[in-house]
């Protein structure tokens, strides 16, 4: 059975002087919409409260005390207003329930019609008096873009998925945990980051030393179940041809070793260092085994780029699907508009258009072709995408992001590793404002279109500073 968009909270206003059959017949509209969108609703029993909605102080704690007892399963909250709706039993129902989620505030459309006492709404006045209370409660929420609408509107069924990637951004950061193995390579100064600001807003880092991670590997032996499992499914994942056995047996006992660590510390993502002390001292690239986790959707950044990792997760939280981490690496010819990305790889096999294993050859210049085996070579699938960056400012004492959305393109290239050709409008505007503003060379994409939830998320539930860059 599919995976819910997302699990949301249900809470329908009704103001007594309005008719409550509206919220009856309003329920159950919201709640067939939800679920035909692949939300799964979480609602009080319709018989809890009169009309199945709030309107007083007992039927709001009747409410809040529902949703509270399912605050484990639920992501965010709907409030649907199919009558003016009792700004106060809304509100008092969100500050009793206290999820401290995200909120989508929701109002039916009058009939020019059907404004006769019988079926008159005011839902449009209404969702202004419910906005004004929520503010006043400090109860940070959205709106849909229309500010009334009918369920089985086409803007309203798209602000339903846009909302539900928001909830599931938002609650996936909320004591998230993602591993940092190994130290920041001494010459990327560019991966530095706060941990104390990324604790503050409930992410934590795990530290893992490169010598424990070394050390576990050697007490592996090559017949170990696990690691015979792990050796089978490295073979499996990309085409191999030429790559030395001895190489993928060092690929299996370090993934192994790095997967029960992700168990242990209930990790959600990692960073890890690549460079170069794994080629020098254990004789692999780290790339197919960060690529095949981040195709898992547990993302994987090189170069101990933590930030990043996070950046990789809030697209997979907001699209549910894997998501890469890359360099903004060259100007494509003279086109203003686009560029090249490019890493060495470790990108997800999902994006790529025919993906194989290599040995990675600018760490080859140093190392040895030999001692550099286990990177995914191949192009990015030509479509749509959506590019974040993640950032501490510890000077400013605060988070800060850039997002955006793009194209990828078929436009000819010939180079190595993961790589593709994007076009973003007014490009020249985005690198401007990332040298502006001091932000690192990589860049967390993700195939799908996504900016717009990632900034709500980002910006306005979690409080860091976002600019989303727009054509």
């Amino acid at each position: 059975m599919p995976q819910p968009r997302a699990r949301l909270g249900v809470i329908v206003g009704n103001r007594g002087f309005f008719p409550g059959h509206l919220c009856e017949t309003g329920r159950q509209e919201i709640l067939r919409a939800l679920r035909e969108e692949g939300v799964e609703p979480i609602i009080a029993p319709a018989e809890a409260t009169r009309y199945g909605a709030v309107e007083n102080y007992e039927e709001a704690r009747r409410t809040a005390q529902f949703l509270r007892a399912h605050r484990d399963e639920i992501d965010g909250v709907v409030v649907s207003l199919p009558n003016f709706g009792d700004e106060r039993a809304v509100a008092d129902t969100l500050r009793m329930a206290g999820l401290d989620l995200p909120v989508l505030v929701h109002a039916f459309p009058d009939e020019v019609g059907k404004m006769g006492i019988q079926l008159r709404r005011d839902a449009f006045c209404g969702k202004m008096s419910v906005c004004n209370n929520l503010r006043q409660y400090g109860v940070r929420y959205s709106l849909t873009t229309r500010h009334t609408v009918g369920v089985d509107d086409p803007s309203f069924r798209e602000d339903l998925r846009w909302f539900a990637s928001v909830a599931r951004v938002v609650k996936s950061l909320k004591g998230a945990r993602f591993g940092a193995i190994g130290a920041r390579p001494a010459a990327f100064n560019t991966v530095r980051y706060s941990e104390k600001l990324l604790e503050r807003a409930g992410i934590s880092v795990v530290t893992v030393d490169l010598s424990d991670v070394l050390g576990r590997v050697g007490r592996l032996d090559a017949g170990d179940p696990e690691v015979t499992h792990k050796l089978e499914a490295i073979r499996a994942y990309v085409p191999a041809k030429g790559v030395p056995p001895a190489s993928l047996e060092r690929m299996a006992k370090l993934g192994v070793v790095v997967d029960r660590l992700v168990r242990e510390h209930a990790l959600v993502g990692t960073a890890i260092q690549c460079w170069t002390a794994l080629e020098e001292f254990f004789g692999i690239v780290p790339c197919t085994l960060m690529s095949m986790m981040s195709n898992a959707l547990l993302p994987s950044a090189c170069e101990t780029d933590v930030t990043g990792a996070i950046a990789m997760y809030v697209l997979q939280q907001a699209s549910g699907r894997p998501s890469a981490i890359v360099d903004w690496n060259n100007n494509y010819g003279d086109d203003p508009d686009k560029g090249v990305i490019f890493h060495c790889s470790n990108l997800p096999k999902e994006i790529f258009e025919e993906p194989s294993m290599h040995y990675q050859e600018i760490i080859a210049g140093t190392v040895g072709k030999e001692q550099a085996y286990g990177t995914v070579y191949g192009r990015v699938k030509p479509g749509p995408f959506t590019y974040l960056r993640i950032s501490t400012d510890d000077e400013a004492g605060l988070i800060r992001a850039y997002v955006g959305e793009g194209e990828l393109t078929r436009d000819p290239v010939s180079t190595f590793g993961g790589y593709g050709v994007v076009r973003i409008p007014h490009f020249q505007e985005l690198l401007r404002y990332i040298c502006d503003n001091g932000f690192e060379h990589h860049v967390s994409i993700n195939m799908d279109r996504t900016a717009r939830a990632v900034e709500e998320a980002l910006a306005r539930y979690l409080g860091w500073q976002v600019y989303r860059h727009e054509g």
